[in-house]
């Protein structure tokens, strides 16, 4: 993103705000882009299988699953998310959005297609929805993770969020669907079939769940009912074994309580599709990591560095609740704010990360033409809610590369290190423009400096 690209952000944003209805007056443009590219690129999405996988947090990491559970199962498959695309070989995406821009994503799809994909994993927005960027994808799958508040900026309400979202599931010939989420209701109605997950709630539930520090563990209950017709309607359908009379036991190499609910409903998409539970259970577990979700930086020091994507709120908290349990030392969190995004969640964002560390140290993110001394503020006053006193165990340092020599420098054996917001990122987004800065790049350059000294 050049200087000039950040001046059209910011009159876009001064059109959303002067303007209103903006979103809405410009759909026909969005949709004329959108059609065109289809036709450009021949329509790639119809000669794949889609599964569009969208929600608040969890997508990037249940779209992997996916992927590497069918390539694992020996059908050919793409993958289109935030931090990657590509089928068996994945090009790294630089763009700071998850479904890019029409003509990009059918470019991207025909290469795709053009390499042989029986099957496309796609990452899908809220504001892809909402501009109709997949015109002409048509979706076999669509999976909802979970629609907490995010990009109210854009939507205005809730409520326009969660229905953009919904329009995946009206595109779509079966749906998965978290059902622990307060919203699940909605987007079951939406597709004529549908299966639910979760750990509390759902047709398929995860049964004796264990978290560790190296992944998840836990048996799925239910799996006979994927594939019935009339599972959505009977939640008693089925049983809690497949055919040969053995639950389903699922491990993750990715640890926390989130990864219980992306790899479920990954099991849900398999089970869908005809995977047996050797399949499922084998392709689930060869994903090593996602890049910027939940990552571990260890050089050899004594304390732990994770670095995540999470920006909102409820990301903030199921990262807490993944770390916590296991603390040993302090809990260290360093984060910022995007520029012109969810600026409403700001004040409560500190006061969580407040609430469950030791010490917060408020720095940069992608400010665009924002000030962001005044980001950082918003959260500082909610971290002070959770009465966290300036100089003391509250911090500011503006430049991330400092702020996160910092965090590493005040660590002491048995700490944990957050390093939260940019994840798998590559460049940090300024009133100048791009500049190159990736969080795993520089955290390792910290720790080196630290272990060195």
């Amino acid at each position: 993103m050049k200087k000039s690209e950040v001046k059209r952000m910011s009159m876009k944003t001064f059109l959303m705000d002067k303007i209103p209805n903006y979103n809405k007056l410009v759909i026909p443009y969005h949709v004329l882009r959108a059609d065109l590219a289809a036709h450009e690129y021949g329509f790639p999405g119809k000669k794949m299988r889609v599964i569009g996988v969208t929600g608040t947090n969890g997508k990037t990491s249940t779209c992997f699953l996916i992927w590497k559970m069918l390539n694992a199962a020996g059908h050919k498959t793409g993958l289109m998310t935030t931090v990657a695309w590509g089928v068996d070989k994945l090009e790294k995406q630089i763009e700071h959005m998850t479904t890019v821009d029409a003509k990009t994503l059918n470019y991207r799809m025909k290469k795709i297609a053009d390499a042989g994909a029986e099957f496309l994993v796609l990452e899908v927005t809220s504001h892809a929805l909402a501009q109709h960027r997949t015109f002409g994808v048509p979706i076999e799958i669509a999976v909802m993770t979970n629609v907490t508040h995010e990009h109210l900026d854009y939507h205005k309400t809730f409520e326009n969020y969660r229905d953009a979202k919904r329009r995946l599931f009206k595109m779509a010939k079966y749906g998965v669907v978290n059902e622990d989420d307060k919203s699940w209701a909605y987007f079951a109605k939406d597709v004529k079939e549908y299966i639910t997950y979760g750990i509390n709630s759902g047709i398929l539930r995860a049964k004796d769940v264990k978290l560790g520090a190296q992944g998840v563990e836990y048996s799925v209950d239910g799996e006979a009912s994927v594939g019935d017709k009339h599972a959505a309607e009977d939640k008693h359908v089925g049983g809690d074994k497949n055919a040969s009379g053995d639950m389903l036991r699922i491990k993750t190499k990715i640890p926390g309580e989130f990864t219980v609910y992306n790899s479920l409903a990954a099991v849900a998409v398999g089970l869908k599709l005809g995977l047996n539970k050797e399949q499922i259970s084998q392709g689930i577990l060869a994903l090593d990591s996602v890049e910027g979700r939940m990552n571990r930086v260890d050089l050899g020091q004594n304390f732990e560095v994770i670095v995540d994507y999470a920006h909102t709120p409820d990301a903030f908290l199921k990262v807490y609740e993944s770390v916590v349990p296991g603390k040993k030392g302090r809990i260290i969190s360093l984060f910022g704010g995007a520029g012109r995004r969810d600026e409403s969640t700001r004040g409560e964002r500190g006061e969580i990360a407040a609430k469950y560390s030791d010490i917060v140290i408020i720095t940069e993110d992608d400010s665009r033409d924002e000030n962001p001394a005044e980001i950082a503020e918003e959260f500082v006053k909610g971290a002070e809610q959770a009465g966290f006193l300036r100089g003391k165990n509250l911090l500011v340092e503006l430049n991330r590369e400092k702020a996160i020599q910092m965090a590493v420098d005040v660590a002491k054996k048995d700490d944990i290190v957050l390093i939260l917001g940019k994840g798998h990122e590559k460049t940090i987004l300024r009133a100048t423009g791009a500049v190159p800065f990736e969080d795993l790049k520089v955290t390792e350059k910290a720790l080196r400096k630290r272990l060195k000294d």
